[in-house]
C-alpha cells in the first residue's frame, strides 16, 4: 500500500495496485484481507455504519456485533484463499473461497454475496457450504 496519506473515501483510494477508484472487488479483496491479517483499522474503513451481516449463525446483525463475534475469528484457519470474486452487478460481488481450520481436518468452502457502495461495504450474507475435501 502507498505510504501516502489518504484524503477522501476509500473508493477513491489511489494504491500501486489500481490505477484508479476501487472497484466493488477491490473492496471485498482489501477486506477479505484485513480480516486474515487482522487489520482491525482497514476493516473499520472499509466495513459502513450500517453494515448487516447475515449467516446460518447470525440474523442481520450490525457492524459493532460483526465486530465483536464474527472479525477476531481469522485465527481459527490455517489458511484462506480466495477462488472466486465475480462483480453481478449493482455494487454486489460473489465470492467464494476455501480454508482449513485449526481444529477439525479437511478443507471447506463458503460463498458470501457483499453488497459494496462508495467504497465501503454495506451488507454482507454468508453460505455455509460445508466440507469440501
Amino acid at each position: 500500500m502507498s505510504s501516502r496519506a489518504r484524503t477522501g473515501p476509500p473508493c477513491m483510494t489511489t494504491t500501486p495496485e489500481t490505477a484508479g477508484p476501487l472497484t466493488p472487488e477491490d473492496v471485498v479483496r482489501r477486506m477479505m484481507r484485513a480480516y486474515n491479517e487482522q487489520d482491525l483499522d482497514t476493516a473499520q474503513a472499509l466495513l459502513a455504519d450500517d453494515l448487516s451481516f447475515t449467516s446460518p449463525q447470525d440474523d442481520h446483525i450490525d457492524r459493532a456485533a460483526f465486530l465483536e463475534r464474527c472479525f477476531p475469528t481469522a485465527d481459527r484457519t490455517t489458511r484462506q484463499d480466495l477462488l472466486v470474486v465475480t462483480g453481478v452487478g449493482d455494487g454486489r460481488v460473489y465470492v467464494t473461497y476455501e480454508y482449513d481450520l485449526k481444529d477439525e481436518q479437511g478443507t471447506w468452502r463458503n460463498t458470501e454475496l457483499i453488497s459494496v457502495r462508495d467504497g465501503q461495504i454495506h451488507e454482507i450474507q454468508v453460505f455455509f457450504g460445508g466440507r469440501y475435501a
